[in-house]
């Protein structure tokens, strides 16, 4: 019975000293051309591997879309009002509307990017009441009157503890 377990922890680390050598010898020619098959393989999981990571940074959030011809016709049609776009609005956005941007924007204080941005909007009256003024307020629910703390009157007596 000794000479069956010395044996086989014998063949266990003769077996594994051989995996760590398998692993780490350099291929031939030969070896490389008969397993490519196999590395194929491996490279195709490897790829779906950085297509399923390419979907998970995607998912973190969408980035900022064009605006639509209709929208950019608004804000040309703004800035014709202000005074800084000369023309009728067309709905690109051209050289002409980016530098009327800039006027606008340098004319108000801001700094002259040519950029559509919620300060250039909320100033030409497009934007909305919150934009680029902190994180949203939830709107108080009309089925759920908000709690308000009255001030305490001097003639309240004190709160016991």
């Amino acid at each position: 019975m000794r000479k069956r377990a010395s044996l086989f922890i014998f063949g266990a680390a003769l077996f594994a000293s051989a995996a760590l050598f398998v692993c780490t010898a350099p291929r031939s020619s030969a070896a490389q051309s008969s397993s490519a098959g196999s590395s194929t393989s491996l490279s195709t999981a490897k790829k779906k591997k950085r297509t399923s990571a390419k979907s998970r940074r995607r998912g973190r959030g969408r980035s900022q879309t064009a605006p639509t011809p209709d929208r950019i016709k608004e804000i040309q049609a703004a800035l014709q009002k202000d005074g800084s776009y000369d023309g009728e609005p067309t709905g690109k956005w051209d050289a002409k509307t980016i530098d009327a941007m800039k006027k606008f924007q340098d004319k108000n204080g801001f700094s002259p990017t040519g950029k559509i941005d919620a300060l250039s909007l909320n100033k030409l009256g497009l934007g909305s009441d919150t934009a680029g003024k902190g994180a949203p307020v939830p709107a108080a629910s009309a089925s759920a009157p908000a709690a308000t703390a009255l001030p305490a009157s001097p003639a309240d007596p004190p709160a016991k503890q």
